[in-house]
């Protein structure tokens, strides 16, 4: 099936039925995921990312073309992070 094709019936519920495959895709070691940069296209997993860190949050950018992927602030309680050029991440 044509993975942008519209299935016929769709069904609309909340959140929650996310949880299995959110649980599997951040349930592994985080720094071997793959992250593909929205700008240059480049797919590299996060521990082979830039990232410029201070007291407050790290900035994780593409390695080849240093666009900003995410944006983790661990100043906060609790942590937040924010996608900017991350267009997918998926476990390897």
């Amino acid at each position: 099936m044509d993975p942008h094709r519209r299935a016929a019936h769709a069904d609309h519920v909340d959140g929650n039925v996310l949880a299995g495959a959110l649980g599997r895709l951040f349930g592994g070691e985080p720094t071997e995921m793959v992250a593909v940069c929205a700008s240059c296209g480049s797919a590299a997993r996060i521990a082979e990312a830039w990232v410029e860190i201070d007291d407050t949050a790290a900035i994780v950018r593409c390695r080849s073309c240093t666009k900003t992927l995410a944006t983790v602030m661990f100043a906060e309680d609790p942590p937040r992070m924010t996608f900017s050029a991350l267009a997918e991440l998926r476990t390897t």
